[in-house]
């Protein structure tokens, strides 16, 4: 028998369907293989489609969304899944389906259902129940300039930490020369020596 696991943000469910791998010793309510998973957005059609189409689409909607924040032209395409902004606060989703002959689904969502289907997904990969493999969302950093970000991090974790010592050290001692006056202390003693 099956197990059925449902993730739901307002509008948006996401529910997956599998067994737990008995291989492992894991217990019968995990799902470590996962045999379907279904997408419900309110008023959409339902999306739904294998394992290897889950990886996918999940990066999809991540890179968008992380495209979205950075300002950057919030466009992706691939062989599965095509995701780009109509305008501000609509997204045009259009799945390719793997079988011969079937039109792609066409869907258009806004901002909130965009928000929703990513906190199941977010949901689905914070979940103890479910084990999926963990999957490298690919950057669109050019590695030349990932080459260029990294010895700049390196040099900075290299030079920063001895620069607010010397800062700290600098604030304190000033801190002190203010508090002490050199002056004060001559005056005072020709104050109480006088000869």
């Amino acid at each position: 028998m099956q197990n059925k696991l449902s993730f739901h943000q307002s509008s948006v469910s996401l529910e997956i369907i599998g067994l737990p791998d008995y291989s492992n010793n894991e217990n019968k309510d995990q799902i470590s293989i996962i045999s379907q998973w279904k997408l419900t957005i309110v008023d959409k059609p339902l999306i739904e489609g294998k394992i290897e189409h889950l990886g996918p689409i999940m990066d999809a909607f991540y890179i968008y969304s992380n495209l979205l924040i950075k300002n950057e032209i919030p466009i992706y395409e691939s062989k599965l899944i095509d995701i780009k902004a109509d305008n501000l606060h609509i997204h045009n989703i259009v799945l390719k389906s793997s079988k011969a002959n079937v039109k792609p689904l066409d869907i258009k969502i806004g901002n909130s259902l965009l928000s929703d289907t990513i906190n199941c997904f977010d949901q689905l990969n914070e979940s103890p129940k479910v084990k999926i493999k963990k999957r490298d969302i690919p950057n669109k950093i050019p590695k030349n300039l990932k080459f260029w970000l990294n010895n700049k991090v390196k040099f900075f974790n290299f030079f920063i930490p001895p620069f607010f010592a010397i800062c700290s050290l600098i604030l304190i001692s000033s801190s002190f020369i203010y508090f002490y006056s050199p002056f004060e202390n001559i005056e005072k003693k020709e104050l109480t020596n006088p000869e």
